[in-house]
């Protein structure tokens, strides 16, 4: 059995740093409504920067930590539901700006805040048979310049940035994974191409439900397929930053001892595609990952989509 082998990360925030009491000035909002809500205190907006240009940022930090060049990379992910353009993907000018061979299996993919699991994943089974040993995976998000900034229910939730990972496969490791779907077209919405400007439509109750349901269930799961009693026999915890409630809802249910479930959500918001990402190399940056820990990551969002890995760091 092989398994992905992270050998490093990167991250990339817009310069603009957006807090509650900024938002209030324009939506009937506060930062104590706003914290208490969702423990989110500040968010990253896309000024000048494109979706993009926080890519290349990200995954060039993730290259030259492992010390790889263009001529290593056989496989160039990118998830995110807010692309520059429909086309040309976001993966085929990330290639071009990083002067990856023009045989890199290159493609974006949508599922939402799973999508950095879903990309690992997809990686992992293409580098199998890929025309170089190395896959670059990066979650990128400009949401900024899809939400209502009148709505007050949404616009406070989500921030702008990237996450990227470099992988290879690692035949002598092993990892667990749980994907799951569920059609739902009014739990979150953003409308597509047409006269409508692009928003993000959600019933935050319903998704909240959803989220605490799947979160637990697969962690449940990739516990029993690791053959783990519990939560606390892992050395962490990551899931995708979407409300901290609902991380904290978890830990609480599955009895997790304390600061195993990371939370950086109060200074990014939701990030979606690129939230893991980006905690994993805040992590890794601050050397809190350490080679050998055993880590759970899980992902859920707009579909409504969910994804969960188990894997040795």
């Amino acid at each position: 059995m092989s398994a992905p082998h992270i050998l490093a990360t990167g991250r990339c925030l817009p310069d603009r740093v957006v807090t509650n009491q900024e938002l209030s000035q324009t939506v009937d909002t506060s930062d104590e409504w706003v914290y208490s809500r969702t423990g989110i205190r500040c968010r990253h907006f896309c000024g000048p920067e494109t979706g993009l240009d926080l890519a290349v940022e990200a995954a060039r930090q993730a290259m030259e930590r492992a010390n790889l060049s263009p001529a290593d990379i056989g496989v160039c992910l990118v998830a995110t539901f807010t692309p520059d353009s429909a086309s040309p993907s976001v993966s085929c000018l990330l290639q071009r700006e990083l002067g990856l061979g023009e045989d890199t299996v290159c493609f974006d993919l949508n599922a939402a805040c799973a999508g950095f699991l879903y990309g690992l994943k997809t990686a992992h089974a293409l580098l199998a048979d890929a025309p170089r040993p190395c896959a670059l995976v990066v979650g990128a998000e400009v949401i900024s310049r899809v939400m209502d900034l009148t709505d007050r229910n949404t616009c406070v939730l989500f921030g702008d940035g990237a996450g990227a990972a470099v992988l290879r496969r690692a035949e002598d490791r092993r990892w667990h994974t749980v994907f799951g779907s569920r059609g739902d077209p009014d739990s979150i919405r953003v409308q597509g191409p047409g006269p409508v400007p692009a928003a993000i439509h959600m019933d935050g109750k319903a998704v909240y439900r959803f989220a605490t349901e799947v979160v637990v269930q697969s962690i449940r799961q990739l516990l029993e397929r690791e053959g783990l009693d519990s939560v606390n026999d892992l050395d962490l915890v990551v899931c995708h930053q979407a409300n901290a409630r609902i991380i904290d809802y978890a830990a609480r249910k599955l009895g997790a001892r304390e600061g195993l479930f990371f939370k950086n959500i109060d200074r990014y918001g939701n990030t979606s595609a690129a939230s893991i990402p980006i905690a994993l190399d805040e992590l890794a940056q601050s050397g809190a990952l350490r080679p050998g820990m055993r880590i759970l990551l899980a992902g859920f969002g707009g579909g409504l989509t969910w994804a969960g890995a188990l894997l040795q760091w």
